[in-house]
């Protein structure tokens, strides 16, 4: 994972994604935490977390962990509670970069400090209220970062409300400096993005045409979880049609598992096109269970992440066989970025590579049935940003 200074994300507003002035901006909520793994965290520098009854534990060292996707706009909702009675210390990170060690570079800290819960140093107005509960207790924290302005409730009551944040996006994550401060208990964490609007309501395949066949002879909902059956059947393609955006969801692969998400294809589906005299054609970003031996010789833009025919995911990161990951694919033009487990894995454009001029720029989003067991969660789609090249990009 490659440090990254500070740099501006430009949010690119499209009407395939944003409201129109009027309407309401969507919101997308969810949890951060599910009671028993560190799905969607990582963690950074000379630290360890653990799950200790179905809460977080900042058990050791000093570093911090990392939420998978970097936000702008968004309410974050978590409980925490202090080990020790004395002197403890931590903080919740929020529009944090990479850069920095133990600790972020850039962004804002928001104190779990004795004495000061709740302030953000380098933000004036922000001073503790002293609304925490004795040490020992569960703490609820609230906050609403939109634009230029933050404010914060702390277990149910108004604790501050302040503008002039300059630092437009970053990471959310949690401060671990056990040697000083003690061990902390972190729960209920959820998450709202601000912009992002579902694509996947958790009941049912709505939104979703089966390309093929009837859909339901393959994909139905489990447990929330928009489930292939692995039986031979249709793919899933979206009502909707899509030009720039960011799309991110959760996917789990069985074993020997392949998949992929269409991205701008037409009706049909095509995702490869070697020349302007082709038909028209998308792409495809891959879903694989990296790890079966029957995957171990295939080309580098197979593997999970990767741009289908054009460059694959460096590192190669999936988690390992049964658990979530995350998947993150952002198209700005002829631009394309993918996240995966909260680490950009490609970045590759049209001047670059030539040949990607000749996939669209606008089309549908497409679930691949590839005869093997896959499911997904949590899919939003949000404005587009713009990444910056380089070792520095994120």
């Amino acid at each position: 994972m490659q440090p990254f200074s500070v740099f501006m994300f430009v949010l690119v507003l499209i009407s395939a994604v944003c409201p129109v002035r009027g309407e309401e901006i969507p919101i997308y909520r969810r949890p951060l935490f599910d009671g028993k793994s560190l799905n969607g965290w990582s963690v950074e520098n000379e630290a360890e977390v653990d799950v200790v009854d179905g809460s977080l534990r900042l058990k050791a060292g000093h570093g911090w962990l990392r939420s998978d996707h970097r936000l702008r706009d968004f309410e974050l909702h978590v409980e925490w509670q202090a080990l020790s009675s004395e002197d403890y210390d931590a903080a919740i990170f929020i529009r944090s970069s990479l850069a920095g060690k133990p600790f972020p570079l850039t962004g804002y800290q928001v104190n779990l400090q004795k004495g000061k819960e709740g302030s953000i140093p380098t933000v004036a107005g922000t001073e503790s209220t002293g609304l925490v509960n004795p040490a020992g207790e569960w703490n609820a924290f609230d906050l609403r970062v939109v634009g230029e302005s933050a404010e914060l409730r702390i277990n149910g009551k108004d604790a501050w409300k302040v503008s002039g944040l300059k630092q437009v996006d970053g990471w959310i994550g949690f401060q671990i400096e056990v040697p000083n401060g003690g061990q902390f208990l972190l729960r209920n964490m959820t998450v709202a993005e601000i912009g992002y609007q579902s694509l996947f309501n958790g009941r049912d395949l709505s939104g979703w045409e089966g390309v093929g066949g009837d859909r339901e002879a393959c994909w139905s909902v489990i447990d929330g979880v928009l489930t292939c059956s692995g039986k031979k059947g249709p793919w899933l393609r979206s009502a909707d049609e899509y030009g720039d955006f960011n799309l991110r969801l959760d996917y789990l692969v069985s074993k020997g598992g392949n998949s992929g998400v269409y991205v701008r294809v037409p009706a049909d589906g095509n995702h490869h096109r070697d020349n302007d005299t082709q038909p028209a054609a998308g792409f495809e970003v891959q879903i694989l269970d990296d790890t079966a031996p029957e995957h171990a010789a295939l080309k580098d833009f197979q593997y999970s992440a990767s741009i289908y025919d054009f460059v694959g995911a460096d590192p190669r990161n999936s988690r390992p066989l049964g658990e979530w990951n995350s998947l993150e694919i952002n198209c700005l033009g002829q631009k394309i970025t993918t996240w995966h487990n909260g680490v950009q894995v490609t970045n590759i454009s049209a001047e670059e590579m030539p040949h990607l001029a000749f996939r669209s720029v606008k089309g549908f989003l497409g679930l691949q049935n590839h005869s093997t067991v896959v499911g997904l969660r949590h899919l939003r789609i949000g404005p587009a940003v713009d990444v910056p090249k380089g070792p520095e990009s994120r």
